[in-house]
């Protein structure tokens, strides 16, 4: 059948007369008919969104995840999607790292690139032993950190700034075990240089890579701590892989392409953590 149909089409686009008869009856309706079908698609998708980022969304608290129980303070976030964080399927890729960190009785943490707290509120609710250092160059992401700080009741342990180069970070003063993450969209290479690995020659990192911006930072991240630190590397997976693989019992009914959009963190390219701890503490 396929193949009479693409005979008939195949003679009708050569002869003239068959075509303009086509083109102004059977190809317009189908057109039309594509595009209504289109729009009931994406109209159900919307609805199914919808229900499903309220469902998520409900009281602004994390439900999964290292963080479970975080609370916002609005619902908001800053250079990411805000509806994998309340679920807690955001970076997943590092959760079990995150728990290896959570373990860990550090002194000291400092997030560089924290956005609107998600990593400096929820270490800091989940090491109690710890002062953490949150600085971004965005005042709303500032100023939703530190609301999130006070109604996790972690507000005296956190300590916000703006602009953190490579002196604000060598200046902080770490005590006993300290760690630094940093998400830092492609400084890494300025604020990370030669001189850190002996200053930072007894601490963890905890560094997100953006080999896309620069494809150069991976190499020279390596070249500065290989020496003195281990190196663990971690991968982010595609949205597509998150759709078919993470499970939530919010997602529950929902289909593929709703959990594709739920999941969504929208990444340029495949994504690399380099989690480094000293050779020697």
């Amino acid at each position: 059948m396929k193949s009479l149909i693409k005979i008939v089409i195949h003679h009708a686009v050569q002869n003239d007369l068959l075509w303009a008869i086509l083109n102004a009856t059977v190809i317009p309706v189908a057109q039309y008919a594509t595009t209504e079908r289109r729009k009931k698609s994406l109209s159900s998708l919307a609805a199914d969104i919808e229900n499903a980022t309220k469902l998520i969304s409900q009281n602004l608290t994390v439900k999964h995840g290292a963080f479970q129980g975080m609370r916002y303070p609005d619902a908001k976030s800053v250079g990411s999607a805000l509806v994998p964080k309340l679920l807690g399927s955001y970076e997943r890729e590092i959760q079990p790292l995150l728990e290896r960190i959570c373990s860990t009785e550090y002194s000291e943490i400092v997030d560089i690139g924290c956005a609107e707290g998600y990593y400096a509120v929820g270490l800091a609710m989940r090491i109690k032993t710890a002062t953490v250092f949150a600085f971004d160059t965005d005042k709303e992401a500032i100023r939703l950190c530190n609301a999130m700080a006070k109604i996790n009741n972690v507000a005296r342990r956190i300590v916000t700034g703006s602009f953190c180069d490579n002196a604000r970070l060598h200046s902080i003063p770490f005590t006993k075990r300290g760690l630094i993450i940093s998400d830092c969209e492609g400084y890494e290479r300025e604020l990370f240089t030669k001189e850190s690995a002996s200053v930072f020659a007894h601490l963890d990192l905890l560094i997100e890579i953006h080999d896309f911006l620069d494809i150069g930072i991976s190499s020279h991240i390596r070249g500065v701590f290989e020496a003195s630190h281990k190196i663990e590397v971690y991968q982010s997976i595609d949205d597509i892989q998150k759709a078919h693989q993470y499970v939530y019992k919010e997602l529950d009914g929902f289909d593929l392409p709703t959990r594709r959009e739920i999941l969504a963190e929208n990444r340029p390219a495949i994504m690399e953590w380099f989690y480094m701890q000293p050779r020697q503490y």
